[in-house]
């Protein structure tokens, strides 16, 4: 990894397995040369004006798949793993922009790339790479949503947490789980002191806040 990244990630333990959380909110294990991101959610605007007419500005496929080569280039990953809700439908997946699939290409050149199922991205996609329910690496289980598991790492909720009147997307765990905070760029969030989020967890539960750097925080 760039020492740059590395400086401004933040490195920590998880059921036995170095994890570095990435001021992007895109995981990295250096031991095993993975790198993990959750619930791009790939053609939101598109499958927002197609069901409502609402017109957002077009550049969300563009700006979270730029974030995701910067994250590629800086650790040099040998399986990049999507955690589900990659498209924001299956139809928004198959609608792509030719010059979006050659990016995602390239990206994917000379990696295993697997795509967790979501729940908005239920099916295989067409885009390379293979497309599974879950996955294993070591002592962890890769998942969109979290069960009763030990050594998950789920995605799904968009998880936001908030020190001194700001919020940020923010990576949760506690000691056997850990749930990612999206990583699109047109993703809303769920608070850390949510109901749903907190029944997830036991204590102490811990936040990575995402930004310029990863920083920890509790969740108290």
């Amino acid at each position: 990894m760039r020492k740059e990244q590395s400086m401004n990630a933040y490195h920590f333990s998880f059921c036995d397995t170095l994890c570095h959380a990435l001021p992007s909110g895109a995981l990295y294990l250096p031991d095993d040369k993975v790198l993990c991101v959750s619930d791009l959610h790939l053609g939101k605007s598109e499958r927002i004006a197609r069901r409502s007419g609402v017109m957002l500005p077009p550049y969300e496929v563009q700006e979270t798949l730029q974030k995701l080569e910067r994250d590629i280039v800086a650790t040099g990953p040998d399986c990049v793993i999507c955690l589900g809700d990659s498209f924001d439908d299956l139809d928004a997946a198959a609608s792509l922009d030719e010059d979006m699939q050659l990016w995602l290409a390239r990206l994917q050149a000379g990696k295993r790339w697997i795509w967790i199922e979501g729940n908005h991205d239920p099916g295989p996609v067409d885009l390379g790479g293979m497309h599974l329910n879950e996955t294993r690496i070591g002592t962890l289980t890769f998942r969109h949503i979290a069960t009763a598991d030990s050594g998950e790492i789920s995605g799904h909720y968009h998880p936001k947490h908030r020190v001194t009147g700001r919020s940020r997307p923010a990576f949760l765990f506690d000691k056997e789980r850990l749930i990612m905070p999206a990583y699109g760029a047109y993703t809303g969030g769920l608070s850390s002191q949510s109901a749903d989020l907190r029944r997830l967890f036991s204590k102490p539960i811990m936040a990575i806040m995402t930004g310029h750097k990863a920083i920890p925080a509790p969740v108290r």
